[in-house]
């Protein structure tokens, strides 16, 4: 019988790459989740555990599910944290051209403009223009000029964006 071939084992070399602003509010999430929210838990954990039988009492149940959700979070964080590369924006010294960081004001071929932020995956909110460095938007944007026109893939087709301005702050 042929032996079977060995798997790699995967690698999380990609870098992940944050604003000293995003770093701050993870770090400052890890630390709240660490310090406060989850030894709250386990001591309302251990008070619904006194009282009694456990398999019919609901806050006893509730309260491992929260413990549950609150460690999930805090091994997610802890690992995204430990493999970040923090990049300020402001020490970018190219600023004629959009990399991580810039803030993109770009015009679409109707004529109406938005403002983007480039940011990492993990600090990405689109409802305040933060987007992913790795989002297709991200992408098209990422080493264009001033004028430059790039095709972005949007939930609703292609649409072509026009760079109108690049800051740094």
């Amino acid at each position: 019988m042929p032996a079977k071939p060995l798997k790699a084992k995967p690698t999380d070399s990609e870098t992940n790459y944050i604003t000293p602003a995003g770093f701050k509010r993870l770090a400052d999430e890890l630390t709240y989740l660490r310090t406060v929210k989850r030894p709250e838990v386990v001591g309302a954990l251990s008070d619904a555990a006194a009282e009694g039988d456990r398999s019919e009492n609901a806050e006893y149940i509730y309260r491992k599910r929260q413990l549950r959700q609150i460690d999930g979070r805090l091994r997610f964080l802890s690992k995204r944290l430990d493999n970040v590369q923090i990049v300020d924006p402001a020490a970018q010294p190219r600023r004629d051209r959009v990399f991580f960081g810039a803030t993109v004001t770009v015009e679409d071929e109707d004529g109406d403009t938005a403002v983007y932020r480039i940011v990492g995956v993990d600090e990405s909110d689109g409802a305040a223009g933060d987007i992913s460095w790795k989002s297709p938007v991200g992408r098209a944007l990422l080493g264009k000029a001033l004028g430059d026109t790039v095709t972005a893939r949007w939930h609703a087709g292609l649409r072509e964006l026009t760079i109108a301005k690049i800051d740094y702050r």
